[in-house]
């Protein structure tokens, strides 16, 4: 018994010693828990999706015999993400993925208050956008960081609301800067990324990054799949958020720049042909006219392995740091002409052409929505300069017709019609009466075809 006893006091006065190292120490990370929890809010985003085949009688019938609905109808879902409160008067920044198309929006802060929240502007192709709440009361914000000083290895700190649990606390490194990933539509990438090892999920999207100060330094974004990887989070650098901020609230749209160049990823296959001495990058094809490129001595033939100190492998990759800059930045470029590396400095223009007549708006036509021709979307689907039309900004119905075609002439009951404009187009598909045949001419990557039907 005496020595049971010795050793259970001998046990006591180990855990005592244990229980007081660093009494007095208190992480860093405390602190800025408490100082930007509460300016993280959680999104929660209501969207609707209609089929074309809705009948509100069967969609009844089924729910109410069957429990659910075989033929689509109107199905409401809802979005889980977060964001932040950077400004007093209620401005709260998030992902456009996670509000996209919403028709109801509510946002809860860390002490359960709730409100409705505006949509503001955003920009699919960046993925941010801006909300704001009207607050009743005095809003925490928080602090911008300047992402273009991060250091490998430096803090992070992730705040959000993955899978639901409200204000989740992660922390890791930066682990990583310059990264490029694909977005998960397919629709291009996202580029110039901070990766961190800090715990991201489904419901961070929109939440903030930070370092050991308290200043947001990325918009936490994506993740790989868990299945290939953990780990590895991607966050949107503040820096270009910064860019925008003013024009999603002012109009909110993003204009975003252009170069002015028709781009092809160099393959080994295309580097052999042409005989480049690169077999990376990306090949100028053709510069347009009095475009950034061409006043900064851009040249056909060119290969471009750097923009603004990021190395690019692919044309969808340079196109999406393009435009990850606003009219009147100035980047520097780095380009292999002929075995030669040269560095050019550029000053990127706008994307919106100027235009003589004031904007027309486009009449919807078998569920396409068109608009003009910009020198960005010349760059993002490599339109010739030469070709004018309308580009597709979206697609609503099931068609054999593209986001990104260009329709560049129209035929009804045998007799042609050039698009040339949006005004052009109205004026065809204004005419179209039903059972009329009718052939749309498409451009398409450098393809041309022809869809041919009659009007129902």
């Amino acid at each position: 018994m005496k020595r049971f006893l010795t050793v259970l006091a001998v046990l006591i006065s180990v855990l005592a010693v244990f229980a007081y190292v660093n009494p007095d120490y208190q992480s860093p990370v405390v602190a800025v828990v408490e100082q930007c929890a509460p300016a993280v809010v959680k999104v929660e985003a209501v969207k609707y999706a209609t089929s074309p085949y809705f009948d509100p009688f069967m969609e009844e019938f089924f729910k109410r015999w069957f429990g659910y609905n075989p033929f689509g109808g109107t199905q409401q879902t809802t979005s889980l993400g977060s964001g932040f409160i950077f400004d007093k008067q209620g401005y709260i920044l998030t992902n456009e993925h996670v509000v996209s198309g919403s028709k109801n929006i509510t946002v809860t802060l860390l002490d359960g208050t709730t409100y409705k929240a505006e949509y503001v502007g955003g920009d699919s192709e960046l993925d941010i956008a801006v909300l704001m709440i009207k607050p009743d009361k005095d809003l925490p914000v928080v602090e911008f960081g300047d992402s273009d000083s991060l250091r490998i290895g430096e803090w992070a700190i992730a705040i959000g609301n993955p899978l639901g649990f409200q204000h989740t606390v992660t922390i890791g490194v930066v682990s990583a800067t310059g990264r490029r990933i694909s977005k998960p539509d397919g629709s291009g990438y996202y580029t110039n990324l901070i990766q961190t090892d800090a715990a991201i999920n489904p419901g961070n999207s929109g939440g903030p990054l930070l370092n050991i100060h308290g200043q947001v330094i990325g918009i936490n974004t994506a993740i790989i799949n868990p299945t290939e990887a953990v780990n590895l989070g991607f966050a949107i650098p503040i820096n270009t958020v910064k860019r925008f901020i003013d024009q999603l609230i002012t109009t909110g749209k993003a204009q975003k720049a252009y170069l002015g160049v028709r781009l092809m990823t160099v393959t080994e296959d295309l580097a052999k042909a042409m005989g480049l001495k690169v077999n990376q990058g990306v090949l100028v094809v053709q510069v347009l006219e009095n475009s950034p490129a061409d006043k900064a001595k851009l040249q056909e033939n060119d290969v471009i392995v750097k923009f603004d100190n990021v190395s690019v492998t692919s044309d969808a990759e340079l196109v999406s740091l393009i435009h990850s800059h606003v009219p009147g930045d100035v980047v520097t470029i780095v380009v292999n002409r002929s075995g030669k590396e040269i560095t050019l400095t550029v000053t990127l223009g706008s994307s919106v052409e100027e235009d003589t007549e004031p904007t027309q708006a486009a009449q919807e036509f078998l569920g396409l929505i068109v608009d003009e021709i910009t020198g960005s979307d010349r760059e993002s689907y490599s339109i010739p300069a030469s070709l004018s039309g309308v580009i597709v900004r979206q697609v609503k119905n099931t068609t054999q017709i593209q986001k990104g075609d260009v329709i560049y002439q129209m035929a009804v009951n045998g007799k042609n019609h050039s698009v040339n404009s949006v005004k052009d187009w109205n004026n065809v598909v204004s005419k179209i009466k039903q059972g009329d045949f009718v052939a749309i001419f498409v451009y398409r990557k450098g393809a041309k075809m022809i869809y041919s039907f009659t009007y129902r």
